[in-house]
């Protein structure tokens, strides 16, 4: 809620250094006033001395708080019902976290001055898409296994070790920097919470990069089936590695465009939320309020969906192994044997 005094004052001439004083009050204060120098009115404005530097509209805080309370409780349900475990502190614990950071937004458009829903809410939507990105990282590493190990430059269980502890190192410094930040009582503590958020987004970005040219390295040799030295791969046969493009069903193929979509709006979240952050808390970019509407909540609500729509438990872990399937194969062979 914004500050409003009223100087009413009776009709004269004022002095210079009086409406000198006045001209510094408006450019500092948004002081309002009418041509006749009769009524005054000084208007402290909420505005500026919003810690966001404008005030989050209730209409839209409403919108995304329900998206991602949908999202959320339709990941805990996918998560429960196909038994994947780790999806819970991953996907869930993001969907969740956006929840409460939005839940922060709302609070703040009922009173923009509190400084609790602000801290909440920019170190909630800072942390929370990062076990997001975590999940992304285990799943290309099932996708790899599935498809072939031979047309990756690494072995499908180097991505989690790698890029889960990127993405773990990234966590941490973002859960360092945002409770520096938010206990902070000077703007120096403030701003520095904030470097120290920027440099984990930052370390999360250069995994995300390294880890979609792999992945555009690894589909570039499987759909061209050049696969890389088998001595990289789990020491399979060349019959093997192709007979595994049997796995490439129509639902894999649907999670992986899912899955790179995901990969890309979190790509692309993490650039705004890097120069965001680059200008400390009165940048320009921080201060307008669509681009964090866009590059921020659209981006993520779109990685969400897109993994509640092609879940993985149906479209990925709910599809037949390539050894699965040359058993199958195996059985009806034998069949129509016997039965000729």
């Amino acid at each position: 809620m914004g500050v409003l005094i009223y100087l009413v004052l009776p009709p004269f001439d004022f002095p210079s250094h009086v409406f000198e004083l006045i001209v510094v009050l408006s450019a500092e204060h948004h002081v309002f006033y009418n041509d006749n120098n009769t009524n005054w009115s000084v208007h402290i404005s909420h505005v500026l001395t919003s810690p966001y530097n404008y005030t989050p509209t209730e209409s839209v805080a409403i919108i995304f708080l329900v998206l991602f309370s949908i999202s959320t409780i339709f990941h805990i349900f996918a998560a429960l019902r196909y038994r994947l475990w780790w999806l819970i502190p991953t996907a869930c614990l993001a969907a969740t976290g956006e929840v409460i950071g939005w839940a922060g937004r709302l609070w703040s458009s009922q009173n923009v001055l509190a400084n609790d829903p602000f801290m909440m809410q920019i170190v909630c939507t800072i942390i929370a898409p990062t076990p997001f990105v975590a999940a992304i990282f285990i799943l290309f590493g099932h996708l790899v296994r599935r498809l072939g190990e031979g047309y990756s430059m690494i072995s499908a269980r180097w991505y989690s070790r790698i890029f889960l502890t990127c993405d773990l190192i990234a966590l941490f410094i973002q859960a360092v920097g945002g409770g520096i930040a938010s206990s902070a009582n000077t703007v120096a503590g403030t701003n520095l919470g904030a470097t120290i958020m920027q440099v984990g987004i930052i370390i999360q970005l250069i995994a995300l990069v390294i880890f979609m040219f792999l992945f555009v390295e690894f589909f570039g040799h499987f759909l061209r089936d050049r696969p890389f030295s088998f001595k990289r791969g789990a020491g399979r046969s060349t019959a093997t590695l192709v007979s595994s493009r049997e796995a490439w069903t129509g639902r894999v193929k649907l999670f992986t465009i899912s899955l790179a979509f995901s990969t890309f709006v979190l790509f692309i979240r993490a650039i705004y939320r890097t120069i965001e952050l680059s200008d400390g808390w009165n940048g320009p970019v921080i201060s307008t309020q669509k681009w964090f509407n866009i590059f921020d909540g659209t981006m993520v609500v779109l990685a969400l969906y897109s993994m509640n729509i092609f879940h993985p438990g149906y479209m990925l872990f709910n599809q037949p192994f390539p050894s699965d399937l040359h058993e199958m194969q195996r059985k009806d062979a034998t069949v129509d044997t016997l039965s000729a």
